[in-house]
């Protein structure tokens, strides 16, 4: 089978000539298309009132993505939380911690930061037990931080305040595309959504992570590449290993 199209569930990189896939689009005479299968909208504070959750009853506020740093912010003002000079913050991950000074002065908070990894970073929430955590996070979310917390009695209480919303993408001549490449298990909602028609066929689909994978097989469909891996840590590696072995059958 000869892959001529490629559609991928997120927004064109930043800078095209540095993408990985520009290599591969003009190694292997490949064209790929991006669009971005869900954006990401605010919960309004009217509504976020509705749960009855008082910022300033927590003493430290957990992290795990940008859009909850942007949208706990959004929200506090909206609510007219004033946030205390002691409030505590954890952050998965350093770059989140870094963003955080779009909106408070680092060297005057409290911020800690974990290596990407949730064990060395439930070590470092353990040894503020006494606090009070607030998790700000999406209608769709992992599973694995708030069970963590709970399995170490961790007092803590999640605040939804985004949610992801299906792009339109009607537009889209989906039948067209030899491989659909996934990103999140919002992205294979947001295809059905907008394709309730769609049928794999000879359509090759791969997905980027585990809950992704897990959601394609969930749907019925027939999972082709799989990444991260050992020998694959990006997509773009593991597409072209894939296109590699498509080729020696020949």
């Amino acid at each position: 089978m000869k892959i001529k199209n490629i559609l991928i569930s997120q927004p064109p990189p930043s800078d095209l000539e540095k993408s990985p896939y520009r290599d591969i689009a003009e190694k292997y005479n490949i064209k790929f298309d991006f669009h971005k299968f869900f954006k990401i909208e605010g919960i309004p504070g009217r509504e976020f009132r509705l749960d009855r959750i008082n910022i300033l009853d927590h003493s430290a506020i957990i992290f795990t993505s940008r859009h909850a740093v942007d949208h706990f912010f959004r929200i506090a003002k909206e609510v007219r939380a004033d946030i205390p000079d002691t409030m505590k913050y954890f952050c998965i991950s350093e770059a989140i911690a870094l963003y955080l000074q779009k909106y408070v002065q680092y060297r005057k908070r409290k911020i800690f930061h974990g290596k990407q990894t949730l064990k060395d970073f439930m070590d470092i929430i353990l040894k503020h037990k006494e606090d009070k955590f607030l998790l700000p996070c999406s209608d769709i979310h992992k599973q694995d931080m708030p069970e963590l917390l709970e399995k170490h009695t961790i007092h803590f209480k999640k605040a939804i305040i985004y949610k992801t919303v299906d792009a339109d993408l009607t537009f889209i001549d989906i039948k067209k595309y030899d491989m659909l490449i996934l990103f999140s298990p919002s992205g294979v909602k947001s295809l059905f959504n907008n394709f309730p028609d769609f049928q794999q066929d000879k359509t090759i689909i791969a997905a980027f992570g585990a809950t992704t994978a897990k959601a394609i097989e969930e749907a019925n469909l027939t999972l082709e590449i799989s990444a991260p891996t050992k020998t694959a840590p990006s997509m773009a590696m593991a597409l072209e290993q894939y296109i590699i072995k498509l080729a020696k059958k020949k």
